[in-house]
């Protein structure tokens, strides 16, 4: 019976998993429309006064060189003033958008200082943003220009005041001592009608700006020129081109503060201040701004400013510092303008630029206000002080001339003579009592040039003094430190300039040191010591001693120096220009300037060696190897230059470094060195040197590297117990001149190939030459004089046979066909005479000059055959 199964009841679910797809997909298509909302940009719109360089979908916003929007639309506003230009910017520059941000238009734009949007010349115009706080802001107002410093850049805004902007313009560069420390970035006009600039120090020199630091206007040139004198002042290029502006900051102030304000002074001298202060007269009469305030004739100050009241004028006046503490309580001022009369024109100058403002100082504190009289004061002076100068020669010193301390006149030269002796020049001056306290030991008087010509790569400063200087000199009192007074009754000397009296103080702290040297060509009085590129001395004299026939060289080392003067230092002549040119390229080595033009010396210390510290080297390798002197003789047709190397074996072991005719016209001089780690066993009295150069033959080139370096020196060591520095150089053939050689006289029908310098072959080495040659007096046979090398003359005796080894000899026979003898093809060429033995030198007697012997047409076949023992 089949078994019925119960049913199952199941239970059915509420949620199925197949419906989480439809709302995950919900879910994403929520959130990808939320980001393509919150993506899609922001839209922004900006008024500019027209859309000049801005194009539809072209143009793009930059912030920091980054892409932050671009313009979707331009539009004309409603009022017709402009235009209204929208962007649509990316959703991630929301926190560039605020109420003070500010947008402008960039275009590349060329002025004298620079070149501004240089990267609109390859992109193409483009919108700035300078972002700003303030709440959330989508429209905005353009900028006509882009703001002077963007924000979070490192370094100190300042702002500057001044009456007029002159050649001044964005870009000028700021100047601290010549430097450039920044540059000016904006300005434009206050409220007051005065130009304010805004600079731009860099970080690294913001700290240089003080509080009370004084800003000043260096464009340009600067002229003054007037019947006294003519300055001319110029800063560097680029200030004068581009205006640029200096300062200058007092240690002890604090530090400047962002956006501080300081006065930009037209001048230097207006900026470095002085004391100001008030005159009063009824009128002005010949007074206005920019007339002088003389003391003793030199322009101590200048009015201000001239300003009129109701009962008188008001004359603001500044004295410069250097001379503010002359103003006392007491002081003195009136005017002064030209004088005519009887005796002729008096401060003529004065008819062009008007009245100046005379100054008579006084004692006690400063006041705020001072008459200022029309006629000078009568003074009553105490009796001058006496002196008498002395110079050598006259500097263009004239009776009448001014002796003047920091430009201001402290007495005169009251008469100029020879002294009873005529060894020197006199000059009779007198110092004004005020001025008797500037009269201290160490005080010295030295003339001013009519013409000082200063220039350099930052500037050119031209300065002339006045007629005074021009038509009688000036003396200036230079003062000395100590406190006791000078004895004003003893000669006291005039300098003809502040470098020669410099010089003669500082001869006296240096060390004397002589060198000795065999040329001294390239150093002259006054030419320059060196160590490690620092002068430390100079030439003073340059004496030649006939006895040593040498050079004495006489230096001054400065005493700061003195420790370096010790038996370990070596110096040597400095080259102009040395070149050192190899495969890997050339390098030029240039002495300095001053060593260019009067050549120099220079000295280096040998650490832990005893060097020749009293000889001056031709060079600093010969110098630093410590080498050693020798002299060479050598004939006087040696092709030996100056600068030969002398060699051993491949290896150079010194130098020749002169080379001279000899007083005979027969030699040569060589001075020569030795390296000194070679050179002691080349100075044994026994040492050889032989001239070796280039030999070409058709055995091959003998020497070839003398083809590039020319001749040079081969040297031999001695072994002798004693030395020598003077040695004799033979010639290439005196081996053959030698007075122990043999020589011979041959005979032969013709001359043939045989010339002067024909070698003699003995078994094919050459053991002799043809010395000249001459026609028998009959005629009827040429003589050839021959001369046999000492160390071979025992290879001949009364048995040799001579015969002629040049050529190419051809026997033909009718039977015996062709026979061809040749010797060695420089024989061929060059002819030769071949030399045999038959017998010992026991069996046959020796050569002598007296017998002359034939040399046969060839040898014969017995002859080459010979074999005899010939033993010295």
């Amino acid at each position: 019976m089949t078994q019925i199964e119960q049913p199952k009841v199941v239970r059915k679910k509420l949620f199925s998993p197949v419906w989480l797809l439809p709302i995950v997909a919900l879910a994403l298509g929520a959130w990808l429309g939320v980001k393509s909302i919150r993506e899609s940009g922001i839209d922004v719109r900006i008024h500019f006064p027209s859309a000049t360089g801005i194009d539809v979908g072209k143009t793009l916003v930059r912030y920091q060189g980054l892409n932050v929007g671009k313009v979707v639309d331009v539009s004309i506003d409603d009022e017709l003033k402009g235009v209204n230009v929208d962007l649509l910017m990316d959703y991630r520059a929301e926190p560039l958008l605020r109420a003070n941000s500010k947008f402008w238009l960039v275009t590349p734009k060329a002025s004298i200082t620079g070149v501004e949007g240089l990267d609109a010349l390859f992109s193409g115009n483009y919108i700035g943003l300078l972002p700003g706080d303030g709440d959330f802001r989508d429209h905005f107002e353009a900028e006509q220009e882009a703001p002077p410093v963007l924000p979070g850049s490192d370094g100190l805004v300042i702002e500057l005041s001044a009456e007029k902007l002159g050649s001044l313009d964005v870009g000028s560069p700021v100047f601290y001592r010549q430097i450039p420390v920044g540059e000016v970035v904006s300005y434009r006009l206050d409220p007051q009608h005065k130009v304010l600039l805004k600079a731009y120090i860099e970080k690294q020199y913001a700290t240089l700006v003080r509080k009370d630091s004084h800003f000043w206007n260096v464009s340009g040139v600067q002229i003054d020129a007037s019947l006294s004198g003519i300055k001319v002042n110029t800063a560097s290029l680029a200030s004068l081109i581009a205006g640029g502006i200096n300062f200058s900051s007092p240690v002890s102030s604090p530090a400047a503060e962002a956006n501080q304000g300081y006065k930009l002074y037209a001048s230097q001298q207006e900026a470095n201040g002085g004391v100001r202060f008030v005159l009063t007269a009824k009128d002005a009469d010949g007074i206005k701004r920019g007339t002088d305030v003389i003391y003793r004739g030199v322009t101590i100050g200048e009015v201000e400013n001239v300003v009129a009241e109701s009962q008188s004028v008001s004359i603001h006046t500044r004295l410069d510092a250097p001379y503010a503490e002359l103003l006392g309580s007491d002081a003195k001022f009136w005017r002064e303008g030209a004088e005519i009369s009887l005796n002729g024109f008096k401060h003529a100058g004065r008819l062009v630029s008007g009245d100046v403002i005379q100054f008579l100082p006084g004692n006690g504190s400063p006041l705020a206000q001072y008459p200022l009289a029309n006629t000078a004061p009568r003074l009553e002076r105490e009796t001058p002080i006496m002196l008498t100068l002395t110079a050598a020669e006259n500097p263009g010193i004239s009776s009448g001339a001014d002796i003047r301390y920091r430009q201001v006149s402290i007495g005169k030269i009251t008469q100029v003579r020879l002294a009873d002796d005529f060894s020197a020049v006199l000059y009779q001056a007198e110092i004004f009592p005020e001025f008797k306290a500037l009269l201290t030991e160490g005080s010295d008087f030295v003339a001013e040039a009519p013409l000082d010509i200063k220039a350099s790569l930052e500037g050119v400063e031209v300065k002339s003094g006045d007629l005074t200087t021009l038509t009688k000199g000036v003396v200036s009192l230079r003062h000395g430190l100590n406190k006791k007074a000078l004895n004003t009754a003893e000669p006291i000397a005039l300098f003809a300039s502040a470098s020669k009296a410099d010089a003669f103080y500082q001869q006296g702290h240096k060390i004397k040191w002589t060198l000795y040297s065999d040329d001294a060509a390239s150093v002259t009085t006054g030419s320059p010591v060196y160590y490690k590129k620092m002068q430390v001395g100079t030439v003073t004299a340059v004496d030649w001693q006939a006895t040593a026939d040498r050079f004495a060289v006489t230096l001054a080392i400065d005493s700061t120096f003195a420790p370096l003067l010790k038996n370990n230092i070596v110096f040597w002549q400095n080259p102009a220009l040395a070149v050192d040119a190899s495969l890997t390229g050339v390098k030029l080595q240039m002495a300095p300037l001053n060593g260019v033009l009067k050549g120099s010396i220079a000295l280096a210390k040998l650490d832990g060696h005893k060097a020749d510290s009293q000889r001056l080297y031709s060079s600093e390798s010969l110098a630093r190897s410590q080498a050693q002197a020798i002299s060479l003789l050598l004939p006087a047709d040696s092709s030996l230059r100056t600068g030969a190397a002398i060699r051993y074996l491949g290896t150079q072991i010194g130098e020749v470094t002169q080379v001279v005719l000899n007083a005979d016209l027969k030699h040569l001089n060589a001075k020569a060195y030795l390296y000194g780690k070679y050179a002691a066993p080349f100075l044994k009295r026994d040492s050889q040197y032989q001239l070796q150069q280039a030999q070409v033959t058709l055995k091959g080139v003998e020497h070839p590297e003398a083809l590039l370096t020319g001749a040079f020196i081969a040297a031999t060591p001695g072994n002798a117990s004693d030395n020598s520095t003077q040695f004799t150089v033979p010639r290439l053939t005196d081996d053959y001149m030698a007075t122990d050689a043999l020589h011979l006289l041959l005979s032969r029908n013709t001359l043939g190939s045989v010339k002067n310098g024909t070698g003699i072959f003995f078994r094919g080495i050459q053991i002799g030459q043809i010395i000249d040659y001459q026609l028998k007096d009959n005629g009827d046979e040429v003589l050839l004089n021959a001369s046999i090398a000492p160390r071979y003359r025992h290879l001949l005796n009364q048995s040799s046979r001579f015969y002629d080894l040049s050529g190419i000899k051809v026997d033909l026979g009718l039977f015996s066909g062709a026979q061809i003898e040749t010797g060695s093809l420089e024989t061929i060429l060059a002819g030769g005479i071949g030399v045999v033995t038959e017998l010992n030198n026991q069996q046959a007697a020796p050569l002598n000059a007296s017998q002359t012997l034939p040399v046969y047409d060839k040898a014969d076949a017995d002859w080459l055959q010979w074999r005899p023992q010939l033993s010295e």
